[in-house]
């Protein structure tokens, strides 16, 4: 690292997720291998292909006020409620501003979605042909935005130091998380809040995953349909939800007295340039992110001790993560104990990489891997220490966790967070 940039750490997390509606409940739900997917109750889910899903646990207008919520699109409230809690954990009382610890103008906000507001998009076309031009709600550009999610966390907390939107399909909220560390180490701001959030339970989005043969049809066990890993694995299922995380200069959180989870070490980024939706099946791209982060970092292979695999449970992904695992780090890979969390969460999409950002830092702070659950019989191919069925003690002294995430268009990010 170049002695000019700051170091940055984690001192807020938040999330609402299938597990819980808050970080606590959510690593408890992990900690468990509790699966959050269940079969659709909708009745426009009956006649389709795929009816599961994985909704989240508490919705969030028992928290947001019903005239705030009607002005968000969902993916903006279940942002909303992350960032709420992460900016409380983190200590502060109120927005930037009115808490004299951090300036407006050193504050920043970084919230990704993959798909932003498809569901008031959707719905209110429908009541433009049913009910007519007049009955088109006001809001809905503003609630559409992919933006939209950033900007009203940007507000909530008085970001002015800049509010930014990466749109990098499934790799979104990761990519959120690493240019909030870039903005922080540049000296661009002080404090940045960041995370993804997703909203894409909705009958088009389904249908659509449903038709590419991207997503489980494994309707009559929904529980077990995310299998990370295992040889009958067939697709991912769809979650909702968001994780967001308060990151701070090391200067600034220790000025102010701020408990630190872990340091965010660096993002590493790459493209595969091989298919708008398919993995380059040797795993070449993400091989390069790897290299990135480790060139970009004073980080040693010995030290990464846990990986939040992106692991969606399609035949060809799950493996080239792997490869691309063993081609940098080797035998190395054989001391990383590798949970697959979306075995329970479901995909969250552009917000995946915001919750299992949460849950790597919760592994570190707690030196425990989650498990991955449903493999009942490994993939020959998987050559990695997969934590099944129970979490396990990570070991005491200095450690690093590695998030992955992967999305279509073959973009790649991955982060690492060490304790302190």
């Amino acid at each position: 690292m170049n002695a000019t940039q700051h170091s940055v750490v984690v001192t807020g997390i938040g999330a609402t997720t299938p597990l819980g509606g808050d970080s606590a409940s959510t690593w408890d739900g992990l900690i468990a291998g509790r699966s959050g997917v269940a079969r659709l109750e909708d009745e426009w889910a009956a006649e389709l292909p795929v009816q599961i899903a994985a909704r989240v646990a508490v919705e969030p207008t028992e928290t947001i006020p019903r005239p705030q919520a009607r002005k968000l699109d969902r993916s903006a409230q279940f942002a909303l409620v992350a960032a709420r809690e992460a900016w409380a954990d983190a200590g502060f009382t109120a927005k930037a501003g009115e808490d004299t610890s951090v300036s407006p103008d050193r504050l920043g906000s970084v919230v990704a979605s993959g798909i932003g507001g498809v569901t008031t998009l959707l719905d209110q076309y429908d009541v433009l042909k049913e009910k007519g031009v007049r009955r088109v709600s006001p809001h809905t550009v503003p609630m559409l935005m992919p933006n939209s999610p950033s900007a009203n966390v940007g507000l909530e907390v008085n970001a002015r130091a800049g509010v930014h939107t990466p749109v990098s399909a499934c790799a979104s909220g990761t990519e959120a998380i690493g240019y909030a560390i870039e903005m922080i180490r540049s000296g661009r701001a002080d404090v940045v809040i960041a995370g993804g959030t997703e909203a894409a339970i909705h009958p088009l989005p389904v249908v659509a995953f449903g038709n590419m043969m991207a997503m489980s049809k494994n309707n009559d066990d929904p529980q077990g349909a995310s299998r990370p890993f295992d040889t009958d694995r067939n697709g991912f299922v769809l979650g909702e939800g968001a994780g967001v995380i308060v990151l701070e200069s090391a200067e600034h959180a220790k000025k102010r007295g701020a408990r630190i989870y872990a340091e965010a070490v660096g993002q590493g980024v790459s493209a595969d340039s091989h298919h708008i939706t398919q993995p380059e099946p040797s795993g070449n791209g993400i091989a390069l992110a790897l290299e990135n982060l480790v060139a970009g970092t004073d980080l040693e292979a010995a030290q990464i001790q846990h990986i939040n695999a992106h692991a969606t449970s399609t035949p060809q992904g799950d493996i080239a993560e792997l490869k691309a695992l063993r081609k940098v780090f080797g035998d190395d890979v054989d001391h990383m104990a590798l949970s697959a969390t979306k075995s329970m969460t479901g995909h969250l999409l552009g917000g995946a990489g915001g919750i299992e950002s949460v849950a790597s830092i919760l592994a570190l702070w707690n030196r425990t891997a989650p498990p991955t659950i449903n493999i009942e019989n490994l993939d020959p191919e998987a050559d990695a220490d997969i934590v099944r069925d129970k979490p396990r003690a990570l070991p005491e002294g200095t450690i690093a966790a590695l998030n992955n995430s992967f999305g279509f268009g073959g973009h790649n990010v991955v982060l690492a967070f060490r304790t302190v």
